[in-house]
């Protein structure tokens, strides 16, 4: 990693990409920890973008939410192989849908063929859905009422409520409480936490910005007050880059799964081109892509409604980044870019 290179990097998409903040954190076992910062974390006040600030970390939460589902497989708890209805019977059916032909495994890869409840919400009023309190099982009903995705491969946040509720019925507590109890506090995360329905991020954080039309035209909004329970055991964590980059360093580690089931998270299939890209893999809620300086990335992306863009992943020789923008990326080059940040940090240093 140069970071001259990186800190060009960050000034790109604040620059060129016109995002409002961007952030990364890099652990490298060798030569320690770099953090960068550019742009601002509250555009009204002007405050810079600081990497110690929390965020909300959106799909990254589904990493935490399959790692206990595997410890639970290690503890002898659950199978892999076992079906949605096993555990919870007639939630799945109904529209063409059945949760007895659909494996645990199979929610945790995304190979269930269940579409995402986000879909039935997209056009939802945003006023409304920032303030909504959502049920698992209202977010589970939303989803079988879309139409059946195309075979194979299928991004579903879905997956990943359901995949909370068996760890609730397994357990007798929330997800939420057993990502808590099984990671957050072993690693000391002390910047992790599940918000409830507190619209509110605790502590000092980032504001989150995303484009919306009004009148006619589009304009930046502040995001920052957001019930996230519609994105529940599958999106709704907060967190920073230095705690989720513990947490992946943990987990890849080998502190956090028996060797067995690592295997298991780390055994892929191919993903949607359209949304990993042409080489984008998906294990057990983990992505995998190459690394332009050579070897793979294993790691996990996480958007919100609200703004927040988050993209995490170790190298093969253990290096770990972080990097986090503070507006969602309103174009694919801005979100290529974002990536490409990433794969500047974990590049090794070029002769």
């Amino acid at each position: 990693m140069s970071p001259g290179a990186l800190r060009g990097a960050l000034d790109g998409l604040t620059g060129e990409h016109r995002l409002a903040g961007a952030v990364v954190e890099v652990v490298d076992p060798a030569c320690g920890t770099w953090a960068g910062a550019s742009g601002t974390a509250d555009v009204r006040t002007g405050r810079p973008a600081s990497a110690a600030d929390r965020l909300r970390i959106g799909s990254v939460t589904k990493t935490f939410t399959a790692t206990v589902v595997l410890q639970l497989a290690a503890e002898g708890r659950l199978s892999l192989d076992d079906t949605v209805a096993d555990h919870l019977p007639d939630l799945v059916r109904g529209g063409g849908y059945d949760g007895r032909g659909i494996t645990l495994r199979q929610l945790l890869q995304q190979t269930g063929g269940l579409p995402d409840h986000a879909d039935a919400l997209a056009d939802a009023d945003v006023d409304w859905l920032r303030h909504h309190h959502f049920e698992p099982e209202e977010l589970v009903a939303a989803a079988l009422g879309l139409p059946h995705p195309k075979p194979g491969w299928h991004y579903s946040t879905t997956d990943y409520v359901l995949a909370g509720l068996v760890v609730e019925q397994v357990t007798g507590r929330s997800a939420e409480d057993e990502v808590t109890r099984r990671i957050i506090d072993p690693l000391h995360l002390h910047d992790t936490y599940w918000p409830g329905d507190a619209e509110d991020i605790r502590g000092r954080h980032s504001h989150s910005y995303f484009t919306a039309e009004r009148d006619g035209r589009p304009v930046r909004v502040d995001g920052t007050r957001w019930n996230t329970s519609a994105g529940g055991a599958g999106g709704a964590l907060i967190s920073t880059p230095a705690d989720v980059d513990r947490f992946l360093g943990a987990l890849l580690g080998g502190r956090l799964l028996p060797a067995g089931q690592l295997a298991e998270m780390l055994s892929t299939v191919p993903g949607d081109p359209e949304r990993l890209g042409s080489e984008g893999r998906y294990g057990l809620g983990l992505i995998t892509e190459p690394l332009s300086c050579g070897g793979v990335r294993t790691g996990h992306t996480g958007s919100t409604r609200a703004g927040h863009h988050i993209v995490t992943a170790m190298a093969p020789g253990g290096r770990r980044a972080t990097v986090a923008v503070n507006e969602s990326p309103a174009t694919d080059a801005a979100a290529n870019a974002v990536l490409a940040a990433l794969d500047t940090a974990l590049s090794a240093p070029r002769p």
